[in-house]
């Protein structure tokens, strides 16, 4: 998608292999239910924005996850086609999720 980094399967395995990614599936629950990357948070595109805002003892509470830190690097979006995980890319960087590394968007499935 255009104005999108995008990481590759191969990337995306090496940044997990050595634990320098984050993994959020932003599909419905239900879709995530039906099978996800082991290790993502599911956080439904719908949801992102103000999951993005809050505190992070809330967003600890409701997503049994810490929270992303606007630093952190190599954030990866991920959906079943590729526009939601666009959504949540663009969303992430205009909250100011930047940091120093990469917001991503998992290209291809």
């Amino acid at each position: 998608m255009a104005g999108a980094s995008t990481v590759s399967l191969p990337e995306l395995r090496s940044l997990l292999t050595s634990g320098r990614a984050r993994l959020f599936d932003v599909r419905s629950r239900e879709e995530a239910a039906a099978g996800t990357i082991p290790g993502a948070v599911n956080i439904p595109v719908s949801e992102l924005e103000s999951a993005l805002q809050m505190e992070p003892a809330a967003f600890q509470a409701l997503y049994r996850a810490e929270k992303p830190k606007q630093e952190d690097e190599n954030l990866v979006f991920f959906c079943q086609m590729g526009k939601r995980g666009f959504q949540a890319t663009q969303l992430a960087r205009r909250l100011g999720y930047t940091g120093y590394g990469k917001v991503w968007l998992l290209a291809g499935k």
